[in-house]
């Protein structure tokens, strides 16, 4: 019993940081109908910033601030002089986004160096509970609460608020929003700009939950949060913060039982899931 709730708490967190990546991966493609690559070094930039300002400063929350101020200026950037002259076409956007995520990645080595970097768990997030045998690690709860108000707050202002009735308007008809007086493109970038930020922050989370960040992180994380995507339908919260955890859940279970498939059960998920719904868990048809 103690191995797998400790397998299980394991298994949230990571699936709680693959969904602070997924989750304005779906919003940015539910929105906007944008295949955007790039998310993925948003993720990677946002954990070298921030993790940068922690070293430095000591503050572990400030390095949190650090990472979602980078995300949403380069949220920003992307979306204003990369996305937005690939509107509407998406080969275009596959391959521009992914030449940027080759560009992020190298910008990291110029700005941060080559190496790898270290990162330590702040003191007040160190150390465990101990329950008998089950050992619940502080840090990873830390994780698990952050995904879950996260999540709760956009489910809110998804459904609770104006600018997310917007928002819900513009993923089922955006050229009706527009009509209606409402500035779609500056909608588009507050959720671009969102997004990035949530893929920043969750960078910034892995750091100190792995022990050591590096330049490659993006790609590796990015096609996670693509699969999650998938699984929990395009275009839906929900589905993506149900998929993320039943991809976390899967591969921390896998890697302990069986490794050999540890790789490979997410892409078995996700072909299971398209064979038999190939809208996603959450997916509407169409």
């Amino acid at each position: 019993m103690e191995v797998f709730i400790n397998l299980a708490v394991n298994g949230l967190a990571t699936g709680m940081l693959i969904f602070l990546l997924a989750a304005g991966l779906t919003l940015i493609f539910g929105l906007m109908d944008v295949l955007n690559f790039a998310h993925g070094g948003l993720f990677a930039w946002g954990a070298f910033s921030g993790i940068w300002i922690y070293s430095t400063t000591g503050s572990f929350m400030l390095g949190i601030l650090a990472a979602i101020a980078t995300g949403l200026i380069l949220g920003l950037a992307l979306e204003r002089f990369i996305i937005q002259p690939v509107y509407g076409n998406h080969v275009q956007q596959i391959l521009i986004t992914l030449g940027v995520m080759l560009v992020l990645s190298e910008m990291i080595k110029v700005v941060f160096g080559p190496n790898q970097l270290s990162a330590k768990t702040p003191s007040y997030f160190s150390g465990s509970w101990e329950f008998g045998d089950i050992i619940i690690i502080k840090y990873r709860v830390f994780i698990i609460i952050v995904g879950a108000l996260v999540f709760g707050a956009i489910y809110y202002i998804l459904r609770n608020t104006k600018i997310g009735l917007i928002v819900r308007a513009g993923v089922i008809n955006k050229e009706m929003v527009q009509a209606l007086g409402i500035n779609i493109k500056r909608v588009f970038m507050l959720v671009f700009m969102v997004g990035a930020a949530m893929a920043a922050l969750g960078g910034m989370l892995l750091g100190p939950y792995s022990g050591v960040i590096y330049a490659e992180m993006g790609l590796e994380f990015g096609i996670l949060a693509f699969i999650v995507v998938v699984i929990g339908g395009m275009g839906s919260i929900t589905g993506s913060v149900l998929a993320a955890i039943l991809v976390g859940l899967s591969g921390s279970f896998m890697a302990y039982y069986v490794p050999d498939l540890a790789l490979a059960v997410n892409m078995l998920l996700m072909a299971t899931v398209l064979i038999f719904r190939p809208q996603g868990l959450f997916g509407v048809k169409g």
